[in-house]
């Protein structure tokens, strides 16, 4: 449940219904907000003290969560959620990219690509250390020695660092380099890792599973809350689909659910380095750009899925003149490298009351 306390209450009022709820066996959660303070009450079967809550003075009302998840609704927080990391605030009044390669390969690639994305205005640096591959054979990332040529770069450029964390055992090496944790999207349901980063002070970046439902994306982020730590950003990254080798468009969490700080990647491998870039607006809207429809054609196949450049592999023409049906999403040829810019981003996410940074 719900204790919103009356505007002008003191600290030791606030201190006074804390002591009572854990005496009652419950665990307390406060949130500040300008005007009120809210105090989320966790246990089973909290609803049934409403009575002794209702009684004090200093409570304006006292009401239930319908929602499984608590502490990530707006019942809780009505106010947007800004996650501050050194001067940059992610899901202020400004558009925020993060960008990076995918993964860390050495120490001369990504000190090249921090200044890279840092002169296009990226503000905050991201690369994996530890990279989770569906092959055990793949590159898994270069590890602590990953994480100091992030610090290193981070130390050159002066822009935040987030990168994630596989295990609960890499957490606090992680945290010791970067000033973001992120859980991967595989890792979306480690519920031990996510109690470990909830224990941390550090911010949170939470990946959507590949075929996980908006419930069981905001559950994983109350886990985080629930541990304490409350700087937590929603990353969606869209999911896995019937349509083999198509992953659906965005499916972005509501605002009028959780009042965290959401933001959405896309990926450009046309330029020379492969780069990821995440978007966070404080004015959350659907990608207004809509594939078209890719038709069962078996010599069809997707090589190539990102916001910008949207393209499939050359059709045959007699596959084509015996499938009529069939809609090709690009040209037959492959588009030439391009270089992407934050001119490109603006017209996709920015509202026009904003402005950002040009190239």
């Amino acid at each position: 449940m719900v204790i919103t306390l009356k505007p002008g209450t003191t600290e030791k009022g606030i201190q006074h219904v804390l002591d009572k709820i854990k005496e009652l066996g419950f665990t307390p959660h406060v949130s500040k907000g300008a005007e009120r303070t809210i105090i989320g009450v966790i246990g089973e079967n909290a609803i049934r003290s409403r009575e002794i809550f209702q009684a004090m003075f200093i409570v304006e009302s006292v009401m239930p969560i319908s929602r499984p998840y608590k502490l990530v609704s707006r019942e809780f927080k009505s106010e947007d959620t800004v996650v501050k990391i050194e001067d940059v605030e992610i899901g202020g009044k400004e558009i925020v990219v993060m960008a990076g390669p995918c993964a860390v390969e050495n120490r001369a690639q990504l000190l090249k690509i921090a200044q890279e994305v840092k002169e296009a205005g990226a503000r905050i640096l991201r690369g994996g250390a530890f990279k989770p591959r569906t092959s055990p054979y793949s590159f898994q990332g270069l590890g602590e020695e990953g994480l100091k040529y992030l610090a290193e770069a981070s130390e050159v450029t002066h822009l935040p660092v987030v990168t994630e964390a596989r295990d609960v055992r890499q957490v606090e090496l992680v945290a010791r380099y970067a000033h973001i944790i992120q859980v991967g999207a595989r890792n979306m349901q480690n519920f031990d890792l996510l109690k470990e980063v909830g224990r941390g002070k550090k911010p949170v970046l939470l990946k959507r599973g590949m075929s996980s439902t908006v419930k069981e994306f905001l559950m994983s982020a109350e886990y985080i809350l629930s541990s304490g730590n409350y700087n937590v950003i929603l990353c969606e990254i869209g999911i896995s689909s019937m349509r083999r080798g198509i992953a659906s468009p965005w499916t972005t969490v509501p605002l009028k659910l959780a009042p965290l700080t959401s933001i959405s990647p896309t990926s450009s491998s046309h330029t020379f380095f492969k780069l990821r870039i995440s978007i966070s607006a404080p004015i959350w809207r659907r990608i207004s750009m809509k594939p078209r429809r890719v038709g069962f054609n078996p010599t069809s196949k997707i090589f190539n899925f990102d916001p910008f450049k949207i393209a499939a592999a050359p059709i045959k023409k007699e596959a084509a003149e015996r499938s009529p049906g069939t809609q090709i999403l690009a040209p037959e040829k492959e588009s030439p490298p391009s270089t992407l810019t934050l001119r490109s981003l603006t017209s996709i996410f920015a509202p026009k009351n904003l402005s950002i940074r040009s190239v």
